[in-house]
């Protein structure tokens, strides 16, 4: 077995210790520059530092960096609460922390979970960090590669995984070019639960060791009751009969093809939810310069999500709001995941499905390719290629029963258990 780490790792966390050191005002700026437009950002600072006000000894510890990774683990952390287990969760956004603290409000407030910043990428952070929690084991949603965390843990003797782990083949190819770094710090991971055989393959070719194949944790997310009955209640109310769609997740650089899809597309309602809160306002700008018709869900809708009483007739509804994508999902017929229009990615498919909800995508997949690529062979998610197949796809539907999504979601879920199984197994 080859000696981890390597020494040109070795030598690479020289330069970016050095570096951290350099840029740590600029990393500090940064933060104070987003804070102004979200305080979130610009709060409890020291736990950047690892400097924390709470003593909370050997949680499992599940690094979930925003809103994504945090909606992932959301099941699998209920799990662990039922076996007792005391859970910490880091992030590096305030999606991600947002969502803890509204998904767990009640075991928070019962000392059974602690949302905290990951600290900043410095030797001392981490080694403050571990010293004052000493987590029993380390879960990092995703394919989130954090060289400072993957060290210190391997010196303090905490197990680290990959958990609900994918790595794109575009990203793996990119890794292991040239000196091959970011897929050499694979080799520090404890081990690994990734989603497929095909990412099995890839995390193996990088270095990792003790890989288990564990499915897509997302599949087993819980659905909040109140989110459908309050949709419900208010979609025919704002549908008026029309066909709706629901466009999720959607990123900076695709909006001028939605919105162009929405302007040729007049006779349906459709839900549009931008992916960060800091872009509500210039969506609302886009959509108003657009004169389109419509209207905030701050604006019509209360805290309940009941509609107000003179609300108006409307032909699209900006989800300016987090943490409320399955009533905006229950509003319509269909979903269109985010993302897919720009190289950087599609979002996941896997909530509309939840909902029985057919799925539109655009073409860049990569980011998703499991379960998108099962998704399309099932006929229940429709990979378009250009602003004229999606507008072609919107107008004239391709048609989806219940059942075959309700096959599809059964032949991929369970995650969770798989997962709670392969921890044991790989400690």
């Amino acid at each position: 077995m080859n000696k981890f780490p390597p020494l040109k790792l070795r030598i690479a966390m020289i330069v970016y210790e050095a570096l951290w050191w350099l840029l740590l005002p600029a990393a500090l700026l940064y933060l104070r520059k987003r804070g102004r437009k979200d305080l979130v950002y610009a709060q409890h600072i020291s736990e950047r530092f690892g400097r924390y006000s709470k003593q909370f000894k050997n949680p499992v510890w599940v690094h979930a960096v925003s809103l994504g990774e945090m909606r992932s683990a959301t099941p699998l952390i209920r799990a662990l609460l039922e076996r007792g287990e005391t859970v910490l969760t880091t992030h590096f956004t305030p999606a991600g922390r947002r969502e803890a603290e509204r998904e767990f409000a009640t075991e928070i407030a019962e000392g059974r979970v602690q949302p905290v910043w990951v600290p900043l990428e410095l030797g001392f952070t981490y080694r403050r960090f571990l010293r004052h929690f000493t987590p029993k084991y380390g879960l990092v949603m995703e394919i989130e590669i954090w060289p400072r965390m993957i060290m210190a843990c391997r010196k303090h003797g905490t197990p680290l995984f990959m958990c609900n782990a994918q790595y794109p083949q575009k990203s793996f190819d990119k890794d292991t070019k040239g000196l091959g770094l970011r897929a050499a710090l694979l080799g520090g991971f404890a081990g690994g639960f990734v989603k497929s055989d095909d990412q099995r393959s890839r995390f193996a070719a990088a270095g990792m060791t003790n890989i288990h194949i564990t499915g897509e944790l997302r599949f087993d997310q819980p659905i909040p009751q109140h989110h459908l009955d309050t949709a419900a209640d208010v979609r025919e109310a704002l549908t008026k009969g029309r066909p709706a769609l629901t466009l999720t997740s959607v990123v900076e650089g695709e909006d001028p093809i939605y919105i162009d899809m929405i302007r040729n597309t007049p006779d349906a309602f459709f839900v549009y939810v931008p992916r960060a809160p800091e872009r509500f306002d210039e969506v609302a700008d886009m959509l108003r310069d657009a004169e389109l018709n419509f209207a905030r869900r701050s604006e019509i809708l209360d805290a309940d999500l009941n509609l107000h009483a003179n609300a108006p007739k409307i032909d699209v509804l900006l989800g300016d709001s987090m943490g409320e994508m399955y009533f905006y999902l229950s509003l319509a017929d269909r979903a269109i995941v985010g993302g897919g229009f720009v190289p950087k990615g599609a979002h996941n498919v896997i909530e509309p499905l939840a909902l029985k909800k057919p799925v539109i995508v655009g073409p860049h997949i990569w980011t998703i390719a499991y379960p998108a690529h099962e998704a399309i062979a099932a006929g229940v998610c429709d990979n378009v290629q250009t602003p004229a197949a999606l507008l072609q796809a919107v107008q004239q539907p391709t048609p989806v029963t219940e059942n075959q999504i309700t096959q599809f979601y059964e032949d991929h879920a369970g995650g969770v258990i798989r997962t709670l199984a392969a921890i044991d197994k790989a400690l």
